[in-house]
């Protein structure tokens, strides 16, 4: 078998970002070549991997401290709106993740299809939440496939039977479905006309209002886990969908720190993600209420390590972990979902 290059264009979040590189890894173990586009702000994740990365701007290009403190800002100003109901989070935080994700897509045309004509690969694999025009035009063009990647809920794939996506309804709620999606929809429609006027832009078609992306003709691949998936009025097929129980990548080995208190009490691992990590009050309530058990515990700050002057004496806090490695030793794990 000859060896395919494939290319990974991950959102540029560490979740999406650190499941493409699993999937990569395990293309490389087939003897295929794994490569990564990359936003600036993630370069030298998967060179760490040792993977080759090709840089693709998707915002107005500016120095990485600046970029930097921009998401973090972002971060920090909705956290607030983290405590709001789902259907309450459309009105800030949804739409103005819209408004910065729809802009990703319009920047990204500007060098994506040069860097797909430079790396000319067989195959590329987008995990995001909206479509690249470019990625379908060279895919066409070339006669190659492309694979949508899904790294959060199974429900991106829309189906009137199952709830929205983000809106946190019960399985069986339609009265709740029909509520998110009415008012996601009107928050949304300036936002999407302005994608719909992009893709007409790029010679694709439009897309209904409130979705941004589609199902690859090719392969899907579902980090969902199959026993809980969706009950479907139209069940996805599986020559197109392929459920992945999971992507664990390859991660160096992580030795276990040693503790002031409870040193060999079970081991805690406690990581909200990049998003999550800024709720750094939610994190100390945690933090006071694992200082009152027989325990030790990890916890991934991300970016506000420095918030942190003090811990429980059975707690440790660091901004980075190599997560499989420390999941392997943990007794329990608390963690967002992903």
């Amino acid at each position: 078998m000859t060896g395919k290059v494939i290319a990974f264009f991950p959102e540029a979040a560490f979740g999406p970002a650190l499941n493409s590189v699993g999937i990569a890894q395990a293309c490389e173990k087939l003897g295929h070549k794994a490569v990564f586009l990359t936003d600036p702000g993630m370069q030298g994740v998967y060179s760490g991997y040792g993977f080759d990365e090709y840089t693709v701007n998707m915002s107005e290009p500016m120095p990485p401290e600046e970029m930097a403190k921009y998401w973090t800002d972002f971060i920090n100003g909705h956290i607030p709106n983290f405590d709001l109901t789902a259907y309450e989070q459309i009105d800030n935080y949804v739409k103005e993740c819209w408004e910065a994700i729809v802009e990703t897509a319009v920047w990204a045309e500007k060098e994506l299809p040069g860097v797909l004509e430079k790396v000319s690969p067989d195959i590329v694999c987008v995990d995001n939440v909206i479509l690249f025009p470019a990625i379908k035009r060279y895919a066409r063009e070339n006669n190659k496939p492309w694979v949508r990647v899904i790294s959060w809920s199974e429900n991106e794939i829309p189906d009137p039977q199952i709830p929205p996506h983000l809106s946190g309804c019960g399985e069986n709620d339609s009265e709740c479905f029909s509520a998110y999606q009415n008012h996601f929809n009107e928050v949304i429609q300036p936002i999407h006309d302005r994608f719909n006027a992009f893709l007409a832009e790029c010679g694709e078609a439009a897309y209904p209002v409130g979705e941004f992306f589609e199902a690859s003709p090719h392969m899907n691949l579902l980090l969902y886990p199959e026993p809980v998936k969706f009950n479907r009025s139209t069940p996805l097929d599986p020559g197109q969908f392929q459920y992945l129980e999971g992507c664990v990548r390859d991660e160096e080995a992580y030795e276990v720190p040693q503790f002031k208190a409870h040193n060999d009490a079970p081991l805690l691992y406690v990581s909200f993600g990049s998003l999550g990590s800024g709720d750094t009050g939610l994190l100390r309530r945690l933090m006071d209420v694992v200082s009152t058990m027989p325990v030790r515990a990890l916890f991934n700050v991300g970016d506000y390590e420095s918030e942190y002057d003090t811990v429980p004496d059975n707690v440790q806090i660091a901004s980075w972990y190599p997560q499989p490695s420390v999941i392997s030793q943990s007794d329990a794990v608390i963690h967002h979902g992903g």
